[in-house]
């Protein structure tokens, strides 16, 4: 294979590698961060202390069980602010929120769910129970007799199940395939070219200029999302559930930018030509003294001067 072929190959395969690379972070941190139970429910209870959060929960509650009671909201927003404050609530929000996920998640891999018109619901009973065993050992008065009833909310309608469902597979395949695919392009990349050197800083670079758009579009999603919010008041607790839920993909975006720059900066600095070679060169072997000038001979007696 000729030297030019060789440079274009590997100038090919190490631009693709740079091009997977923030999609491949963003794939995995999809398909492997938010779609893990557990995970999501460590990274949300954190916001169980977050006002902007408690007051929205609150206000979204209230709301919705005065519409379904007929009862006053304004009463019912100020008693579930109340509730927020109190000990019980961390315990209330993280059962609700694995029950919540663990429901979706389920949907989204059963493809038989949602087929016979009924949307996703989550059992108010896998939040109450806790509550309840909360609020017992916290000692409250009639705790013990806070009846547990068995009832479905509905977190999603049956019609976004399939396009919900379809970006579920997609993102699981990517999740594993793009983050492979980069590493056997840039080292594939690597392999063929003709200067090694030059083909590592340009994968190590390529990856740093990734990191670096992979920051600029979690922060320029966040901005779109709240943007996109009908009520602005509402605005700073979805700025906090964005920010805890893509805390992961920040610092996978500015260990991409430091690694890159980081191999980079070595791989100048290692090379033959570089002023820190030069400098360690001349160190090692130091110019030798000059030689003190050779005088010249005398000149040769002219016939007048003889």
């Amino acid at each position: 294979m000729s030297r030019s072929l060789r440079t274009a190959l590997s100038a090919a395969l190490i631009a693709l590698c740079c091009l997977l690379v923030p999609f491949g972070a963003l794939a995995a941190w999809a398909a492997y961060g938010l779609t893990d139970t557990r995970s999501y429910v460590t990274t949300m209870a954190p916001l169980a202390a977050d006002p902007d959060v408690r007051n929205a929960v609150a206000d979204t509650v209230g709301e919705g069980v005065a519409r379904e009671a007929g009862m006053n909201a304004l009463f019912l927003r100020d008693a579930f602010r109340s509730f927020t404050a109190t000990r019980a609530y961390p315990t209330a929000w993280d059962a609700g929120n694995e029950a919540a996920h663990t429901a979706v998640m389920r949907a989204l891999r059963d493809d038989r769910a949602g087929r016979d018109g009924r949307p996703v619901t989550v059992d108010l009973a896998t939040v109450t129970t806790p509550l309840k065993q909360q609020l017992t050992v916290d000692h409250v008065p009639f705790a013990a007799r806070i009846p547990i009833e068995h009832t479905q909310v509905a977190l999603l309608p049956s019609d976004d199940l399939a396009a919900l469902r379809k970006g579920y597979h997609v993102l699981d395949v990517a999740g594993f395939w793009l983050p492979l695919a980069a590493v056997v392009f840039g080292v594939a990349g690597i392999a063929v070219a003709s200067c090694r050197r030059r083909a590592v800083t340009a994968t190590a670079l390529g990856t740093a200029l990734g990191g670096a758009f992979l920051g600029l579009a979690v922060a320029l999603g966040r901005r779109l999302t709240l943007d996109d919010l009908p009520d602005e008041a509402h605005r700073p607790a979805a700025g906090a559930v964005y920010d805890a839920l893509t805390t992961t993909l920040r610092t996978a975006s500015w260990l991409l930018l430091a690694l890159g720059l980081t191999v980079a900066a070595a791989t100048w600095l290692s090379s033959p030509d570089s002023p820190l070679a030069r400098l360690l060169r001349h160190r090692r072997h130091p110019a030798a003294p000059a030689a003190p000038p050779v005088p010249a001979p005398p000149p040769e007696p002219t016939h007048v001067s003889a």
